[in-house]
C-alpha cells in the first residue's frame, strides 16, 4: 500500500473529534496494516501487532498518550468482551482502535469512525471510506 502514509495521516486528522475508530472488511484488506501505520505517526515505539488472542492491546504514543487495539474475530460472545472491560475501555476517552467491530455490536460507543476497507480484485489496492457515526 503505496498510500499508506497518506491515508493513514488522513485518518488521524477525523480522529481528533472521534477517537474510536472501528475497522471493517473481509480478512487480509489490511486493518492491522493501516493500524500499525496509525500508531507509527502517533510515536507508538512498541511493536504493534493484532491482539487475536489477547483481545486488546495497549500501546504508548507520543506524549504519554495510551491506545487501545482491539480485535474481536475470535471474541465467543459480547459477554467475553464485557468481561474483559470493553465498555470501560471504550468510556476511556482514549483511542480505541477495534478491528472486527460487527462481533460485538450492542457494545459499540455512541459515536465512532467506521473505516471500511476493501482490497481490489487482484489484491494490489485497498479503498478505504470513513464514515461519522
Amino acid at each position: 500500500m503505496a498510500d499508506l502514509p497518506a491515508a493513514a495521516s488522513v485518518l488521524l486528522e477525523e480522529t481528533k473529534q472521534t477517537p474510536a475508530v472501528l475497522f471493517e472488511g473481509p480478512m487480509g484488506a489490511g486493518k492491522t496494516t493501516l493500524i500499525k501505520e496509525l500508531c507509527r505517526q502517533l510515536g507508538v515505539q512498541d511493536e504493534v501487532s493484532s491482539p487475536t488472542f489477547a483481545l486488546v492491546n495497549e500501546y504508548e504514543a507520543t506524549g504519554g498518550k495510551l491506545i487501545y487495539h482491539f480485535d474481536f474475530y475470535r471474541i465467543e460472545n459480547e459477554r467475553e468482551a464485557l468481561d474483559m472491560g470493553a465498555l470501560e475501555y471504550f468510556d476511556s476517552g482514549r483511542m480505541c482502535l477495534v478491528e472486527w467491530p460487527s462481533l460485538v455490536p450492542n457494545l459499540l460507543p455512541e459515536h465512532y469512525l467506521l473505516v471500511t476497507l476493501q482490497p481490489s480484485a487482484d489484491g494490489r489496492e485497498r479503498t478505504m471510506t470513513i464514515n461519522h457515526i
